[in-house]
């Protein structure tokens, strides 16, 4: 499975549970999370990869520095992921 076609899964879902998951490009500053989820008053960092990829060493900087101000970086890189990740954060799960 491509890398997009779990991002597009995710913001879907993300968008049924009424929910944003906003494209997050910064120019000036590359590495930074794919996408910024905005949801009930909460906002959360997700990285997007294909199953079986690893971040790069500049991500993982950018996440460091993300978690260090107090935002942590979630990695996806499923459906399995991204339902767990959706179950916990925003209470969802459409059974796929």
């Amino acid at each position: 499975m491509r890398e997009r076609t779990i991002e597009k899964y995710f913001r879907e879902q993300v968008k049924k549970m009424d929910g944003w998951a906003l494209k997050f490009i910064s120019p000036g500053l590359p590495g930074v999370p794919d996408r910024i989820v905005l949801y009930s008053g909460q906002v959360w960092f997700v990285e997007m990869k294909a199953p079986g990829k690893m971040t790069t060493p500049l991500q993982r900087k950018v996440h460091d520095w993300f978690l260090q101000v107090g935002f942590p970086v979630t990695v996806l890189d499923s459906r399995e992921s991204v339902q767990a990740w959706l179950a916990l954060h925003l209470g969802g799960n459409d059974g796929v």
